[in-house]
């Protein structure tokens, strides 16, 4: 480089440390852009993002590919510096090429490039894929060489070249995604869409009513106390049994008993005739299963059953439905509006029969969930013995007191969260 003029090699250094730049922002440009977005434009038959999905299915490739080009250009950059520094400085002129270069190189050939690349990956990403493709198939030689010998030092880590390139979305991070789309999505859609991926970790034992609280028939009972039961039926379906509800014979239809009804000739045999086969289901099963097994076999309401096929609650389709869209408001009964009401000091008295998860989404708590399903088995777990009445105590953090019992069982609830206590 004896005969090239000095200023000449400003100039050649110049446009090395803007193509060192351009392979900086490159790389940025294209590993920080969204993959998501990048197969949306990609089934829309986008020219460039199938150029850089295409890149990406092989990221050894184009990291190689980059980091190539990259350590060529600022090594010949350093040789380039070093050459002007010895004419303007003589032998000083090492060290302070040295260091004005590598303050040059971190300004203008990586720091800026690199975070304009991360603010606008795409803008990045689809022009500079174009040069990319075409430097691949120069360098394919030389970047399948670097490839191997990487590829086979990873392999003695146990880690090969489809676990690098195939990255997918985990459950908690898609709830991310969907929680961060507050612009685009309504925040009952994003309730809706979280709930969806919440159903694999929710049973039916978890939503399901409890044995004790199953609006039911006995079949032994009068024949005019069953008519008029089945007259003032508030569900669609309704179960029959005999004696006690383990002993439960099946379900009869509103629609069925109605038109019974209107019969003369309307007996026990007649309705039993009438019942539709119980439906059973495991106390574990997940919601997304049992939504599924539901539409499978085209029915709408199980018994749930514990390992020992004793009845433990009633599940229906609309039950699972409510954990993705909510309550539906026809169908609520006036009880369920009183199991929680907010006192004027603050102070809420809850239903010890209330379900936990239901508390928890009405008042936005966080009482614990795994264990005992209503707030009344909760107190029981935490003191291990029947509380008495009145008593106060401190359960994951809030402060209750037990207003009432009846019959062993927590009635009445007073939680003051307002006071909620870091344990």
């Amino acid at each position: 480089m004896d005969d090239i003029s000095t200023s000449t090699l400003f100039i050649i250094l110049g446009l090395l440390i803007m193509i060192s730049g351009y392979f900086s922002s490159s790389e940025t440009g294209i590993m920080s852009i969204n993959r998501i977005r990048l197969r949306h434009l990609e089934k829309q038959n986008h020219r460039a993002a199938k150029r850089v999905s295409k890149l990406l299915r092989r990221p050894d490739r184009l990291i190689g590919l980059i980091l190539i080009g990259n350590n060529l250009v600022n090594i010949a950059a350093a040789q380039v510096a070093t050459i002007i520094g010895l004419r303007l400085y003589g032998d000083m002129g090492i060290a302070i090429s040295t260091f004005v270069l590598t303050l040059v190189v971190l300004i203008f050939a990586e720091v800026t490039p690199k975070t304009l690349a991360a603010l606008y990956p795409e803008k990045v990403a689809f022009p500079s894929s174009i040069i990319l493709k075409g430097l691949l198939k120069v360098l394919f030689p030389l970047v399948i060489t670097v490839n191997w010998i990487t590829n086979g030092m990873l392999k003695l880590f146990g880690i090969s070249n489809k676990q690098i390139a195939e990255h997918s979305l985990s459950k908690e991070e898609l709830k991310t995604v969907v929680n961060e789309s507050s612009a685009l999505l309504p925040s009952n859609h994003q309730n809706m869409l979280t709930s969806i991926l919440d159903l694999e970790q929710v049973t039916v034992e978890d939503i399901m009513i409890p044995r004790n609280e199953i609006n039911a028939i006995d079949i032994n009972d009068d024949w005019k106390d069953i008519s008029r039961q089945l007259t003032n039926a508030q569900h669609t379906r309704v179960l029959l049994y005999r004696d006690q509800i383990d002993d439960a014979v099946g379900f009869i239809h509103a629609r069925d008993a109605l038109r019974l009804l209107t019969k003369e000739q309307f007996d026990k045999p007649s309705l039993l005739r009438a019942v539709r086969e119980i439906y059973y289901i495991p106390e574990n099963t997940s919601l997304n299963t049992q939504l599924l097994k539901f539409q499978q076999s085209k029915e709408r309401i199980g018994l749930v059953v514990d390992e020992y096929g004793d009845i433990q609650g009633l599940v229906t389709l609309e039950d699972i439905l409510e954990e993705v869209v909510g309550d539906f408001t026809t169908t609520q009964t006036p009880a369920a509006s009183d199991e929680v009401n907010v006192q004027s000091d603050g102070s809420v008295l809850v239903d010890g029969a209330a379900n936990i998860r239901d508390i928890n989404k009405e008042m936005n708590w966080e009482l614990p969930t795994e264990g005992p399903k209503t707030l009344s088995g909760l107190i029981v777990e935490h003191l291990e013995d029947i509380p008495d009445a009145p008593m106060s105590l401190i359960v994951s953090g809030y402060p209750m007191e037990v207003v009432e019992l009846k019959e062993n069982m927590v009635k009445l609830v007073k939680v003051m969260p307002g006071k909620k206590h870091q344990i």
